[in-house]
Formats: C-alpha cells, structure tokens, sequence
C-alpha cells in the first residue's frame, strides 16, 4: 500500500507542479485574468500562489510533512474556486456552464486534498515519506 499511495500522491500534486509552473511562467498573461476577477495586485497575488502551490506539491510528492502539504491546498482550492469560477455571476450559459465545471473540479480537488490530510495525518500513515506527518 504505501507504494500505491506514493503514486496517489505523485498524480494529483502532479496538477499541481503543472499550475505552479504556469503560474510563475505566464504571470502576465494570469495576472490579466486575475485582475479582471478584480484581485488585488494581480501579478503578485499570481506569483506568490504559483510559489504556494509548488511548494505544497514537492511537499507532498517528496513526502516532506504530507498532512500539511494537503492541507496547504485546500485554502488554495476553495478559493480559486469561489474567487475565480464564480458561475452564479455568469449571465451566458455557456459561461455558467464552464466556470460551473471548474469551480466542481476545485471543490473535488479540495476534498482529495482533504482526504490525503486525513491518511498522512492518521495513525494508518503510509510510508515512503521523507519527513513523517507533522499533526
């Protein structure tokens, strides 16, 4: 088991290594976005959760406090989610409709994130971690 969770975890931080990426590559680009959503200092607020969440991801791929790696997202994931796929604003369907589907897979992703909290911050703890679970 503790090999299968290895793998749970290397995929979904996966995401995350990738949106982190993104972040710090194409923060102009992002903070556009992020301004339209009308955020305070948008290309910081890009850059310093591009930071966040690759930081959390190699916590959690490395298994260096796990249970606060995943924990570390969840913030993260509710509010990208309620911040950025605000669907009920959205007057076109088509609109409604994707930003609805986003804001899904954040809240999703927010609960695995809970659940891999749960199972690294258990007496059950897999192995295959660097640091053991700091709660």
């Amino acid at each position: 088991m503790d090999v299968i969770a290895l793998i749970g975890r290397i995929l979904f931080a996966a995401l995350f290594l990738g949106s982190a990426f993104g972040h710090l590559t194409s923060a102009d680009a992002m903070a556009g976005y992020a301004a339209g959503k009308k955020l305070p200092q948008p290309k910081l607020a890009v850059q310093v959760s591009g930071v966040y969440i690759g930081l959390a991801a190699v916590m959690l791929i490395l298994g260096i406090w796990p249970d606060l790696a995943a924990l570390a997202l969840v913030p993260f994931l509710v509010l990208t989610a309620v911040l950025f796929h605000d669907f009920w604003r959205q007057e076109s369907p088509e609109a409604r409709q994707m930003e609805m589907i986003q804001f899904n897979k954040d809240v999703g992703l927010a609960g695995a994130a809970l659940g891999f909290f749960a199972l690294y911050a258990s007496d059950a703890n897999p192995g295959l971690n660097l640091v053991g679970p700091l709660f």
